[in-house]
């Protein structure tokens, strides 16, 4: 599509979308006071030079993408993102890929995203690069799985391919290949350690999710958002805020919840799918992994921590993604600043979680030790032993 062609869904029928924050707003694309635009329905991050989780100013993330070094702003300007709708409406076939273990932020913005794209006419593929691939069972529920593919099915070299909460390449697993292979690369998230590792980079690290940019460029694409698209979104602001409990949690997140709900979701069966059932091993689990937990009160302002075995899953068939919550109990600990959980999958790695409440940004530590993400929540891969993996980490706290 040209630059100046109509938008894929401009002139939908009924007008404004599901989502669109007044029925009287400027057109999508006008100007607006703080430089957001009219067809943003929330710009929730911060202009530029306003202050973001970890210190930085939200002008202040340099990146070396794929076209070159140059400089990622907090929110990506509009030329980005007129370029990402240009992109995206000329394409006659889009794949989409998340990160592997996938959350609800990563799985909600994919499959919001490849829904709204199939409705308007496009060939969607979705995956994960998981070598095992399975959704988790807390967002089997989350509707538009039939997008998904096995990694092995994914286009080997995309004409464009849009990855969603991705904070770095390697995060992409099996499908890092295809990525270096695709003619453009569209990098949609909202960690403040990416790199910006596509052709084109829509990274705001004071967005509350990465749906919430999702919704930005459905909203951009004229693209309406009905019950199914806003509860993949949904999902996503909802865990990615902690039940709009952490410090992500701002007016525009709350605004954005208001406009999901209106399109039909219901909360509280959410809430109880993700938070409110587990299997009856997951409580043995976690009676197990509690009581090893240790209190290091002199490192890093109070550093509390255990660790998940494969030995501890094996007798209740306890599939690994089930233990991804149990760091939310043991953060819990009001003497510990920082926690962490080390959690074994099922090729023998460890999964490190960590957790902050402020005084130490753990995503400078991750990203040291080959991670990232947030200040206060932020992992990284080892494949050392508990000691020696702690040790290294101790060091950086």
């Amino acid at each position: 599509m040209a630059a100046g062609d109509a938008p894929i869904g401009a002139g939908v029928p009924g007008g404004a979308t599901a989502g669109d924050p007044a029925a009287g707003d400027a057109p999508i694309g006008a100007g607006v006071p703080g430089g957001a635009t009219a067809g943003d329905p929330a710009a929730g991050g911060a202009p530029a030079g306003a202050a973001v989780p970890g210190g930085a100013a939200a002008g202040d993330v340099a990146v070396a993408g794929r076209g070159g070094a140059r400089g990622v702003p907090a929110q990506a300007p509009d030329a980005d993102w007129d370029r990402a709708v240009a992109l995206i409406s000329s394409a006659s076939e889009v794949a989409l890929a998340c990160h592997v273990s996938p959350d609800g932020d990563a799985l909600g913005s994919m499959l919001a995203a490849g829904a709204a794209l199939r409705a308007a006419g496009k060939r969607v593929t979705a995956s994960f690069g998981d070598r095992r691939f399975a959704v988790p069972r807390l967002l089997r529920f989350l509707p538009g799985q039939d997008l998904l593919v096995e990694p092995a099915r994914y286009p080997a070299a995309p004409e464009l391919m849009v990855t969603f909460d991705v904070s770095t390449v390697d995060r992409l697993g099996t499908l890092a290949e295809s990525a270096g292979r695709a003619g453009e690369l569209i990098v949609v998230d909202h960690h403040p350690s990416n790199p910006g590792f596509g052709t084109l980079n829509l990274i705001d690290p004071a967005a509350a999710s990465t749906t919430t940019l999702v919704e930005r460029l459905l909203h951009r694409l004229g693209l309406p958002i009905d019950e199914a698209i806003a509860t993949c979104l949904y999902v996503g602001l909802v865990t990615d805020t902690g039940s709009f409990r952490h410090s992500s949690t701002t007016p525009a997140a709350h605004d954005m919840a208001a406009r999901l709900v209106a399109a039909g979701p219901d909360p509280e069966e959410i809430a109880r799918r993700l938070w409110d059932s587990s299997p009856f091993g997951y409580l043995k689990v976690l009676g197990a992994v509690l009581g090893r937990a240790t209190l290091e009160p002199e490192v890093g302002g109070g550093l509390v921590w255990t660790f998940v075995t494969r030995a501890d899953r094996a007798p209740y068939g306890l599939p690994y993604d089930e233990v991804e919550g149990i760091i939310d109990v043991v953060r819990r600990t009001g003497e510990a600043e920082v926690t962490v959980v080390l959690k074994e999958d099922d090729d023998g790695a460890w999964q490190v979680s960590t957790r902050s409440r402020g005084g130490v940004d753990v995503a400078r530590v991750c990203s040291a030790l080959g991670g990232g993400g947030h200040a206060r929540a932020a992992g990284f891969t080892s494949r050392l032993p508990v000691e020696e993996t702690m040790a290294g980490l101790r060091a950086l706290l």
